[in-house]
């Protein structure tokens, strides 16, 4: 396959487009999909759920997860269509009294070509994350997955037309930077999604800004996951592990600064240390396996390098953090690595400082409240956050102090498509997922009304 697009290739799916707009006139093309939407959405449901266990099957061989995990991604994907379809008929603007007997209202509507550009870590739910909701306030979309993931956004394009989306409103084109250059250049596209990292986001939205298109980025994180004496600590331990090792921890909101309460530090360590020993590293495709490969051969010596500069700068590796060769003979050149766990750390660190994409925790100590928040805060990141306490009004308080778009409560990762997704600072800009997603896949029209004379000054 090749890893870059042509400009003319890039241009089919948006020629394609065109010509379906000019079959449905005289009405415009977004407001007939519009009305459409619900009852495709549903249909596409049911396709969806009909095919989960084999399309979790072909994400294992996309990415490198977990089936385990694969299925719950799945589910989520589909969760999110029917989400959406929801929303769409739900749509609506607001009636405003104005002095004088007049009034005005307001309409959404379509940005028109929207351009969705993804990540290798959830390949098919970044996809349905930008189409559904772009589908369902009426645009059309062209999306471009990752290249190291590049096969289930097309089986969403399949389902897509199965369920009966008219063709041209969804379109997938492959590719690298160059085909990701020509979408946020090309004068159609009204709006450009993006899910990757801060470099490449900045270039996306330095490209789109040519044109004055909108952009929604979501990028990195190196979030903090506070825990305090009075947490539950089992619970604690548990959150821990799901905010540092879903997807091989090549997740962008991953809480990978853990900070510890110094009273219960050596109890938080013993256990932590204990399970993440007990992952079972293998074959993603068994239903006993809890860790996969990552994504390649360049990302695993990034991640088993970030280890090792660790420990150079004074780290100390309680566990793993070394390449794993599973026994199955056929696993023997996957890109295994045992799940890390590092202690002595210090906020200066590179392993504290920059996003590594791997399962690799680091662990540090605090005694107040304000100490660590105060630390927390200290980053350019601003993604996502955590905080175990059995006390409901310091939840509440570190919660609002902290500075990030995502603050979970004794739990971490759990997310869902009904709540709204994306960072603070360098972390990104706008919004996906819930309600708030509206914003940025519309455009809001001003009609004002005038019931009387026109009073004129000349």
């Amino acid at each position: 396959m090749n890893r870059n697009t042509t400009e003319s290739q890039v241009q089919t799916p948006l020629n394609t487009i065109v010509s379906l707009s000019k079959t449905l006139n005289p009405k415009p093309l977004t407001r007939l999909i519009s009305l459409k939407n619900y009852s495709i959405s549903v249909t596409l449901v049911w396709v969806s759920q009909e095919r989960l266990v084999d399309i979790a099957k072909v994400e294992v061989v996309n990415n490198g997860k977990t089936l385990t995990e694969a299925k719950g991604n799945i589910h989520m994907a589909v969760q999110g269509i029917e989400y959406f379809a929801g929303i769409a008929p739900t749509l609506a603007g607001q009636h405003i009294q104005m002095p004088g007997g007049c009034f005005a209202y307001t309409r959404r509507e379509p940005l028109g070509v929207c351009v969705g550009i993804g990540a290798w870590n959830f390949p098919l739910v970044l996809a349905v994350m930008k189409s559904a909701p772009a589908l369902a306030c009426g645009n059309a979309m062209v999306y471009k997955p990752s290249p190291m993931a590049p096969i289930t956004a097309v089986i969403l394009a399949e389902i897509y037309k199965e369920a009966g989306v008219p063709d041209g409103l969804f379109n997938v084109v492959q590719g690298g930077a160059e085909t990701g250059s020509l979408l946020c250049h090309h004068p159609m596209v009204a709006k450009v999604s993006f899910t990757g990292s801060v470099p490449t986001g900045k270039k996306v939205m330095e490209m789109a800004a040519k044109g004055v298109k909108q952009v929604t980025l979501e990028l990195g994180g190196k979030s903090p996951l506070i825990i305090f004496k009075d947490c539950e600590l089992e619970n604690a331990v548990k959150g821990a592990l799901m905010a540092n090792f879903l997807t091989q921890g090549q997740v962008c909101c991953n809480g990978t600064r853990v900070y510890v309460q110094r009273d219960i530090l050596p109890q938080f360590l013993e256990e932590v240390v204990k399970r993440t020993k007990a992952i079972a590293v293998g074959d993603p495709m068994l239903d006993g396996t809890r860790m996969g490969a990552l994504i390649s051969r360049p990302q695993l010596d990034k991640v088993l390098g970030f280890v090792k500069e660790a420990q150079k700068q004074g780290a100390r590796v309680l566990c793993g953090g070394e390449p794993f060769v599973p026994s199955d003979p056929k696993l023997k050149g996957g890109y295994f690595m045992s799940p890390c766990v590092l202690d002595n750390c210090r906020d200066d660190m590179t392993c504290v400082k920059e996003e590594i994409f791997g399962p690799v925790m680091s662990v540090m100590p605090f005694d107040t409240e304000e100490e660590v928040l105060q630390r927390a805060n200290n980053t350019t990141f601003g993604l996502a956050s955590g905080v175990f306490t059995r006390d409901v009004a310091r939840a509440h308080r570190v919660a609002e102090n902290l500075q990030a778009g995502t603050c979970f409560i004794n739990n971490y990762n759990t997310n869902s498509v009904v709540v709204p997704f994306g960072g603070y600072k360098m972390s990104g800009i706008g919004k996906e997922n819930g309600q708030a997603v509206i914003e940025y896949y519309t455009q809001l029209k001003t009609v004002v009304v005038e019931m009387g004379d026109v009073q004129s000054l000349f």
